[in-house]
């Protein structure tokens, strides 16, 4: 199975280096053209992986026609942009493994749900789980959440990406592994406000374990599972990335809780902080589903420039209520 890989970041880089163990080919489309050249030309992605030696079974292009030959894509282009780079690309019934996490802005759509709109005839999986791009490449040990309805299409692909150190769980829950890689974005900049204002590890724990609440309840809503939730694509991914500054999302919190205006912190960035386009929508589609998510609609209104202690004092004024 030829992979191909649609998007040339840290973690499409990542990616590629783990569908290239054992020198398999694999096609890596990247929209910059100095990813290309470092790719192609030296083995390495200097721009968004430095320091780590690719396989040399990994050739970059920047024509998304010369991804046509591949017997799956994975799709790691940021979730508001998924819809026009599928456009562009000759997929067919190509499978698509979808490695983006968020919710269209506008429709309020699942990656997945906007890649069956754009290449209806190709079949769907998700890849989703606790994953710092930098540890993948690097070979540490991983493991992740492999979601397609396909169980023979799954397990064709599990063969093909999974290695030593890169352990796939399977499930049939596609909604379900999207939503909970969509939400712990937010989730994250909401953590790292508290990190970023010294609120103290005890509100991180009560921040992580409230948001799970609403990422649940935000699920189930959607059509999810509640197994699928609390696995690696959900919970997993949601411990990550609230307790690490190797996430972009964490990261973007702290700088929001030590005052900094989002714009500043947005415009310093190469690289894409997806929870700070996912909260706005989520937002939108949580009151369309009649879901409460109060820590989501918090980490809005910082990004919409409202101050962190009157925030959190609106936040810990809410009326009590039963776990």
């Amino acid at each position: 199975m030829k992979i191909g890989v649609i998007g040339g970041g840290a973690w499409g880089t990542a990616l590629a280096q783990v569908a290239a163990r054992g020198g398999a080919p694999v096609l890596l489309w990247a929209r910059e053209p100095d990813v290309v050249a470092s790719i192609n030309g030296a083995n390495q992605n200097a721009a968004f992986l430095p320091g780590v030696a690719l396989s040399p079974s990994i050739r970059a292009t920047g024509s998304l026609g010369a991804l046509s030959g591949c017997d799956a894509l994975l799709v790691v282009a940021p979730a508001q942009h998924v819809r026009a780079v599928l456009a562009e690309t000759a997929v067919g019934a190509t499978p698509l493994v979808l490695c983006a996490k968020g919710i269209e802005a506008g429709t309020k759509l699942l990656v997945g749900e906007v890649a069956h709109q754009v290449a209806p005839r190709a079949p769907i999986a998700v890849l989703s789980g606790p994953t710092f791009a930098h540890e993948v490449a690097a070979g540490k040990p991983t493991a992740v959440t492999l979601a397609c309805e396909d169980e023979d299409l799954r397990t064709r692909l599990a063969e093909r990406l999974a290695g030593p150190a890169f352990r796939l769980y399977a499930s049939g829950d596609v909604t379900g592994a999207e939503i909970g890689g969509a939400v712990k974005n937010v989730l994250a900049i909401a953590c790292g406000v508290v990190e970023g204002a010294g609120l103290g590890l005890n509100a991180r724990a009560a921040l992580i374990a409230r948001g799970f609440a609403e990422m649940t309840r935000f699920g189930l809503a959607r059509g999810g599972q509640a197994e699928t939730l609390t696995g690696l694509s959900g919970l997993g991914d949601l411990v990550l990335t609230c307790s690490s500054t190797n996430s972009r999302n964490f990261s973007l919190g702290v700088g929001l809780g030590q005052g900094r205006p989002a714009a500043e912190l947005l415009g310093d960035r190469r690289t894409v902080a997806e929870g700070a386009f996912t909260a706005p929508v989520l937002r939108e589609a949580a009151a369309d589903a009649g879901v409460d998510m109060p820590v989501t609609a918090a980490v809005c209104a910082l990004l919409e420039g409202a101050d962190v202690r009157d925030v959190v004092e609106a936040l810990l004024s809410r009326p009590m209520k039963a776990e």
